[in-house]
């Protein structure tokens, strides 16, 4: 059920769909409390961005499956590192791991 239940999840990211939000929310609200409690004003597209990197997609994954260029992403990493002030010799990926 969990694995049905997270392919549905990457199939969501990789369509880019706005169902993705809402569906990661039913499942994982923990993850949105956690984010919330370091940052609580997060705009849903950084948290849908936040998703991604949660699920470990690379930097030109998410450039693919979002429409953008990885350049921007790259910057997206960076401002989402300010806002949650993650040191910039920290692995974003694994500080996602280990803190949401």
């Amino acid at each position: 059920m969990k694995n049905l239940a997270e392919d549905e999840i990457l199939r969501l990211a990789k369509e880019n769909s706005p169902r993705l939000l809402s569906k990661y929310k039913s499942l994982h609200p923990d993850f949105f409390e956690k984010l919330a409690l370091i940052q609580f004003n997060l705009q849903n597209s950084e948290l849908i961005f936040c998703i991604y990197l949660k699920l470990n997609l690379s930097t030109k994954e998410i450039a693919t499956y979002t429409f953008v260029t990885p350049k921007a992403v790259q910057n997206r990493k960076n401002r989402i590192r300010k806002k949650l002030n993650i040191e910039s010799s920290i692995d974003i990926y694994k500080w996602f791991d280990e803190h949401l």
